[in-house]
């Protein structure tokens, strides 16, 4: 099973048939993705659940449906144990980016938050959960596929908050401020540092 994000609803790639309450099920085969997030933008349904018999095939498949973007990005620690956040978009979030050119997806992730936030010293600790959200841009969806990392640095310097890429603020957070954080972020973000 996958989640993939349109806002804050998912769409559930499955196996399985359920009995549709909040919900509804198409075949990932023959299923319009536009019309689908249409729907989950526009009604009150809570998820979208695209069905395939074969598990193996079911994100290679979706994946087909729109363009994809790909960006790594981490989950960063300091020495207090505090995570790095950014708040972009009326939004917190963690640093992330796309990949350029043939840069290993570690070598991507280290370089968009260094660049996002001015932290520098980085040292990728283990992988985490890749995540996927569909978004628009300039009047056309895609998908973003995220690999995340775990992340560990001993910076003491100065937070910088990358103004062009839209982030207003970058920050340190405890357990408490995370809690409060994540009350504004967003469901693939929220699941990553719970």
């Amino acid at each position: 099973m996958y989640k993939v994000f349109v806002g804050d609803k998912p769409i559930i790639l499955t196996t399985k048939i359920e009995e549709e309450t909040n919900f509804k099920n198409y075949l990932l085969d023959t299923v319009n993705i536009r019309k689908v997030i249409r729907e989950l933008n526009t009604t009150d349904l809570q998820e979208v659940r695209l069905i395939h018999k074969n598990e193996d095939k079911l994100l290679k498949k979706f994946l087909k449906k729109l363009p994809n973007v790909v960006a790594g990005g981490g989950k960063v620690f300091n020495d207090e144990n505090q995570v790095l956040f950014i708040y972009r978009n009326d939004k917190w979030d963690l640093p992330k980016g796309k990949v350029e050119g043939a840069e290993t997806i570690e070598r991507t992730a280290i370089r968009e938050v260094s660049e996002e936030t001015g932290v520098a010293g980085l040292k990728i600790v283990k992988p985490l959960e890749t995540t996927y959200h569909i978004f628009k841009r300039n009047g056309r969806y895609k998908i973003k596929i995220t690999y995340w990392f775990e992340m560990q640095t001993s910076f003491k310097g100065n937070l910088y908050a990358q103004e062009e890429e839209g982030i207003t603020e970058v920050a340190w957070l405890n357990t408490q401020e995370i809690e409060e954080a994540l009350q504004n972020s967003y469901a693939n973000i929220q699941s990553l540092v719970m």
